[in-house]
């Protein structure tokens, strides 16, 4: 394709053209200038128009000739709003002419938005991220109004329209599949305008409550991916003394003990349940982060500990006080301020966080109830308190009497405290600490530090912590961690680290981690075994759903803090040994678990050859890839049992199969590209074929192979080129027993979709016959078969499935016919033994063709998929999809730049064979 920039010329002003040979000019058209003469252009076709009309704007133009295209050198977005609602605002008033006054009024509100979200994109002045949100909007709309005007679905990457020639096929119909599935809704909010937090009040009153359900919330939108809205009905307590167990009362539906000020009191919230981790829902929900929503960490245990990333939090719970009257027959109106304050008096600053999403602040206030002197108030406050800070600090609660009587300040009449650590180091304990209160008879500040002791004790106020620093070690974690106090308990220790929780292993692991390479190290022949079975049993803890997120911690350790540079060699030596003995064994738990374990254990035997190399300078490098060597003989001993007659060899097996392809990115810190593409050549051709293993096999097997393929040693082209036969090999057995279709296509696609990326940048000429030879005449036999199915049962169903196997492999044969030149054509044609082979080939070819064409593969607004499979097989002229008379002008258009009039080509196409037929023509009868 052929690129040129030329100046894009627009017209500005319209132009009425009364000057003798003048050309009528509408705002907004573009034009073809020939010549500019004294201040006016010449066009094309008729006429001049004087220069100031026009705006020339920088533009790329592609395919230069009959068909060629010229796009504006601007934001791509920018051109496809232009182009759309130029496209829509025909169809925009046809609406009106048919009375569909819903959908009108619908449009030209999109329509509005989209010209002022245009405006704002060629404004200049939006940051990166605004940028993309603009994008987003603009899109979401486009898909909106494109939907419900019948036109055709616009794949996107990024925001922008894909062009069909840079991606594979597999990948084109991936994408439109996607936005097919999608489903397409976005509201319009209104900006909240005013203040949106109460004023500022000299002291809290309790009001009211609401509570919800959790479960039922789970129950209602499990299913649902858009917001859904809940009523809390908001009550008020009968007995202001019971405020703190009014939420406990609601959920007991303790009526007695709580009203409801009116039938209408309540609050709308609206919830929406996203699935992922934090990174996935960020991208792909930016705008509810955009809105200042907060999020909340787990109370408690925190999900992933990373070095550097301290969670030194303390919760605190202000349960209740009991105070005396001093006399009074009324009692006190109490509010408790709390504060942190360091070793030297120093209030520690924005210390105190009272709920996710709130500022944090340095003092809190309770709320007050109306004359209690036995107040409960059961309010969890959190104290992010920096560790360098938890030494020498302490908490300091001030009791003050409220009443409106008072116009000076709320008189202080009493405090407690409570420092946070003890002075053997550590944290104030998990439990409920009853404080004493002391009187001040004077003010607090003018005391000198040694007369707290004089003041009176003066009842007592109860707080509960809950604290995230490091709890007390269990005896047998400790044992461990202190192995060297008792050598002759060391096995016993490493054998009971599996009675350890896995909180305590995942609190200490670096700790531990480091004790079991430290042990390996005193003594390998005794202590081998075990270590290496400790270590798989902490491997696989990481596994579990419940500590998945320590995974990273793992990694961060094996980086940057393991120091074991000679443990590789046992571990090669113990894993080697697990799986030599998989045949003889008829119990294979240890076995499964270290099958599993393979990712993390590679990457602890080549972290410690790299160790043990620096501090060598590479001694033992022969004697490190031959164990590697003979480890990959083990490997391949394993999946070559025959496993169909012993259940625990199968997940043997599948477990080494899952884990296998995890390990490549390891092998490559240590071998070259092609050194690990064949070994992982020699461990996919040992297993056996289809016809020898189960279907759970061979489940197992494509899985493996899948990924593979999306690994990162498959996208280097050297070690492609040795991988790629043994791949297809087993892909043509499956294909050729049409068994595990779905996955099967799965991989294919993925190889597609690679070959295309890596044939813009270098040649794949090799592979693409690699392919040809192996896949094309088995791809068209399962296409047939999927064909035949599919008509045989339309009767049954109605429409088509487009998303079945028979739309995967319609776009995997397009990708393959697609990479295909003259010489792979012509290959493949020498290869044909005789006539009747390459008859049976044509016949296969022409079939699948027809049925390409009368059937409906793809759905009528899939207009990218259907014109490239026009633009790709053999056509009828009458075909209606290339029937430009009928779509609308900007369709035409599309389709004219991009592909021309396909009509006529197969028009010359059809005649130009029929000439070269020759001798061969027949004879008229």
């Amino acid at each position: 394709m052929c690129l040129s920039l030329f100046p894009h010329p627009l017209v500005i002003c319209s132009f009425r053209g009364t000057v003798p040979q003048g050309l009528v000019l509408e705002l907004g058209e573009t034009v073809q200038i020939l010549e500019k003469c004294e201040g006016k252009y010449f066009f094309l076709l008729q006429g001049i128009f004087p220069a100031n009309y026009i705006h020339l704007k920088k533009a790329i133009v592609s395919n230069r000739g009959q068909y060629e295209t010229v796009v504006p050198l601007e934001d791509s977005v920018v051109t496809e709003v232009t182009a759309t609602l130029q496209e829509w605002a025909v169809l925009w008033k046809q609406l009106y002419v048919v009375r569909t006054v819903d959908l009108f009024y619908k449009l030209r509100h999109v329509m509005n938005e989209l010209i002022d979200l245009r405006r704002q994109l060629l404004s200049g002045h939006l940051t990166q991220d605004q940028v993309r949100e603009v994008k987003r909007h603009l899109t979401v709309r486009l898909d909106w109004g494109n939907e419900h005007l019948g036109l055709d679905l616009v794949p996107r990457k990024d925001f922008e329209v894909v062009d069909s020639d840079q991606i594979s096929v597999s990948d084109l119909y991936k994408m439109v599949r996607n936005l097919w599935e999608m489903p397409l809704s976005f509201h319009f909010g209104r900006e909240r305008r005013g203040k949106m937090w109460p004023p500022h009040l000299h002291y809290r009153r309790p009001y009211g409550c609401a509570v919800l359900s959790i479960m039922d919330v789970l129950q209602s939108i499990s299913e649902i991916k858009e917001e859904k809205d809940f009523v809390l009905k908001v009550y008020t307590c009968n007995n202001e003394n019971e405020w703190c167990q009014i939420h406990e009362n609601i959920i007991r539906k303790s009526s007695t003990k709580y009203t409801a000020p009116s039938s209408n009191y309540g609050l709308i919230i609206s919830l929406q349940l996203l699935r992922g981790d934090m990174e996935q829902i960020r991208r792909e929900n930016p705008m509810i982060f955009n809105r200042g929503v907060s999020v909340t960490r787990k109370l408690g245990f925190p999900d992933v500990i990373m070095p550097g990333d301290i969670r030194n939090d303390l919760y605190l719970t202000l349960e209740k006080g009991d105070f005396e009257r001093g006399g009074k027959s009324v009692q006190k109106n109490i509010e408790v301020t709390m504060y942190v304050l360091y070793a030297d008096g120093e209030i520690l600053k924005d210390c105190i966080s009272l709920g996710s999403g709130e500022p944090s602040r340095s003092a809190y206030h309770s709320f007050v109830l109306y004359h209690n002197n036995s107040p409960r108030w059961g309010e969890i406050i959190k104290l992010p308190i920096p560790i360098d800070r938890f030494r020498g600090s302490h908490l300091r609660f001030e009791f003050r009497h409220c009443s409106t009587k008072d116009k000076g300040e709320k008189k202080l009449f009493g405090f407690a405290f409570t420092p946070l650590m003890r002075d053997d180091g550590t944290t104030l304990s998990d439990d409920i600490h009853e404080l004493y209160v002391y009187k001040v008879p004077i003010p607090l500040c003018r005391l000198p530090t040694h007369s707290y002791s004089s003041l009176l004790e003066f009842k007592y106020v109860t707080v509960i912590t809950l604290s995230s620093p490091p709890s007390p070690i269990r005896m047998d974690l400790l044992a461990l961690l202190k192995w060297k106090a008792y050598p002759d308990r060391v096995m016993d220790i490493l054998g009971r680290l599996r009675h350890v929780s896995g909180e305590e292993i995942v609190k200490f692991l670096q700790d531990i981690l480091d004790t079991l390479f430290v042990v390996l190290d005193d003594n390998t022949e005794k202590y081998g075994l075990l270590v290496f079975q400790s270590l798989v049993f902490i491997i696989n803890l990481l596994r579990d759903s419940k500590y998945f997120h320590f995974r990273p911690v793992m990694d961060t350790y094996i980086q940057k803090h393991f120091a074991g540079a000679l443990a590789y060699k046992e571990l090669i030596r113990c894993l080697k040994w697990y799986m030599d003995r998989s045949a003889e064994l008829v119990r294979q738990d240890h076995i499964q678990e270290a099958m599993r374990a393979l990712e993390y254990l590679f990457k602890f035997i080549v972290q410690s050859r790299i160790l043990y190399s620096r501090a060598t300078c590479g001694m033992e490098e022969e004697q490190f890839r031959s164990s590697i060597q003979e480890l990959f003989q083990s490997i391949r001993f394993v999946l070559s049992l025959d496993s169909r007659s012993s259940e625990t060899l199968i997940f043997t097996q599948a477990a080494l199969l899952n884990s296998f392809p995890a390990i490549f990115d390891e092998l490559l810190q240590m071998f070259t590209v092609q050194e690990v593409a064949e070994f992982v050549r020699g461990t996919l051709g040992s297993m056996p074929s289809t016809v020898h293993i189960g279907q759970s096999m061979d489940v197992v097997k494509l899985q493996s192979i899948a990924r593979t393929v999306d690994s990162r040693l498959f996208s280097f082209p050297e070690s492609r080129r040795i991988l790629l036969p043994v791949v297809l090999h087993h892909i043509h057995l499956h294909l050729r027993q049409q068994k595990e279709l779905l996955i099967c296509s799965g991989i294919l696609s993925s190889i597609f979709s690679i070959i295309k990326t890596s044939s813009l940048e270098g040649d794949v000429v090799e592979e693409v016959e690699m392919m040809v030879e192996s896949l094309l005449d088995v791809l068209l036999q399962t296409l047939l078969t999927i064909m035949s199915k599919s008509q045989s049962q339309e009767a049954v169903r109605g429409q088509l499935s487009h998303f079945g196997q028979q739309g995967e492999y319609v776009s995997c044969l397009l990708s393959l016919l697609r990479q295909m030149s003259d010489t792979h054509f012509q290959h493949l044609l020498d290869n044909f033994q005789s006539k009747d082979e390459l008859k049976e080939f044509l016949l296969k070819i022409f079939c699948v063709f027809r049925n390409l064409m009368k059937m409906s593969v793809f759905p009528r607004d899939w207009m990218v998929m259907r014109l490239l499979t026009s633009n790709l097989a053999v056509l009828f002229i009458n075909q209606p999809s290339l029937q430009l008379e009928s779509a609308t002008p900007a369709k035409r258009k599309k389709i004219l730049d991009k592909y021309g009039d396909m009509r006529v080509m197969m028009a010359y196409e059809l005649f130009s064979m029929w000439q070269n037929l020759g001798m061969s023509l027949p004879s008229p009868s």
